[in-house]
This record gives structure tokens, sequence and C-alpha cells, in this order.
């Protein structure tokens, strides 16, 4: 990285991610009984990681609640965490809950027995006990609109913020876009003319709120404005293929 506070990567721990995803999705799919059903806006998540989900009464998911062996694992859920900011391969994670469910009143309650979570860096399977325990990010639900207003009304800004990045990761660089932010840090999307990369600007401390989050930004605004412009941006700007 251009600065030696950036060296470290802090990230969620794969427990608290998996929680963040889940809280905010708004769909998702569900297979059970050989059957697959995709629900949108249908499910809630209490404070132990269980999801809740509202179906009609003729839904299959219902009867295969009904009949399955109880205890045993029989259902899967996939939810799909979608970056807000169109870049390439939009999908930045996806879940994976298996367990089973049981009828309470008039909706279906999911327990897992087993919780995985792919990233770019791969997938791993997340412990029940810290998943069941684990928190949302904090800026999970605002994580969107705080990106597409990044993205949308200061490009200038995204721009300095890369003389924080290391010029061998923006070689060949024709866009830069923001991806995600979580109370760690903020994470760059690198495009090139047929390739992409992440990028992650640590925070100096951990931003568990909104007020937080905008003075940790304002942090590595200060230090990327004192920070060199990268060569190989340069380049691009100079070319005219950003």
């Amino acid at each position: 990285m251009g600065d030696d506070s950036h060296s470290w990567t802090a990230a969620p721990a794969a427990a608290e991610r998996a929680r963040s995803v889940l809280a905010a999705a708004w769909s998702c799919s569900v297979t059970a009984e050989g059957t697959r059903e995709e629900l949108v806006g249908a499910h809630t998540v209490t404070e132990d990681g269980r999801v809740m989900v509202a179906v009609p009464q003729d839904s299959a998911l219902l009867g295969a609640a009904i009949c399955a062996p109880r205890g045993e694992p029989s259902a899967v859920l996939e939810f799909a965490d979608v970056a807000p900011v169109p870049v390439r391969d939009r999908i930045r994670a996806r879940l994976w809950l298996a367990g089973w469910f049981t009828v309470e009143e008039d909706r279906l309650a999911f327990r897992a027995t087993r919780v995985v979570l792919r990233q770019s860096s791969g997938a791993v399977v997340v412990d029940l006990d810290d998943f069941a325990a684990a928190t949302p990010d904090p800026l999970t639900t605002a994580e969107a609109r705080l990106l597409t207003h990044l993205a949308d009304c200061h490009a200038d800004a995204v721009e300095r913020l890369t003389r924080l990045v290391d010029s061998d990761s923006l070689h060949g660089a024709v866009r830069v876009q923001p991806l995600a932010v979580d109370r760690h840090g903020l994470t760059l999307r690198v495009e090139r003319a047929r390739a992409h990369g992440d990028v992650r600007l640590a925070f100096h401390a951990p931003a568990d709120d909104v007020a937080q989050l905008t003075e940790r930004m304002h942090v590595l605004l200060s230090q990327a404005t004192a920070a060199s412009c990268p060569r190989a941006l340069q380049w691009q700007r100079t070319d005219g293929d950003r």
C-alpha cells in the first residue's frame, strides 16, 4: 500500500460477514424436498440467526416442512450479496444455510445446521455458535446508500483514495469504483480491460455508526491528499482510458 498505516487488512470475521449478508438480503432461494422457490421480501431474521419465512398456505415449502423428519437437515437457503454500485461481477458473496423448517403459527422457522460463506477469497464453513452469537456489521443497512452516494457524487474522492493503493495494483486500471464498506474499512474494485481486482483501505479504528464512518473517511482522504498520485493511474488519465 502507499502508506504504512494501511498495510494491515482488518476485515469482518466470517460469522459477522455471514450475519451481514443475511441482514441485508431482500430475497432468497429455498430448496426443499426437490422443490425450489424464490422468495422476495418474505423473510426476517431473529437475534440468534434463525430465519423466519412467511409462505402461502399452498406453498410446497409448507408441505415439505410438515412432512420432513423432525430435526434432520431437509432444506437449503441461499442468499446473494450484490454490490449496490454497478461493477463487474456484482455478487460479492453467497451464503448457504442447510437445516430444517418447523411451523410456528403462520410462519416457517428455519434453523441452520451448517452455514457456508463464499467470497472471492474462497468458501468457509462458519461455526454455528459463532453464527448465532454474531451481529451484523453496524453499517449494513446504510451501506447501499453510502456507496451509491460516494460513487455518484464523489468520484473525485474515489480517485483521490487510489493514492493510498500500491501502484502495482492499479496497473492497467480503466475504472475504480467503491465496492463495499464495513466498520473496518472500504474496499475498492479496480477494473482493467480484461480483469479486475479488489483493494482494501482499512480504517485506523472501527466505525460503529455513520458519524464515525464519516470521520474515518475524512482521515483516509486526508492521508490520500498527502500521498503522491500512483503512476499507473496517471498513465491511464494521460491516455484517456479511464
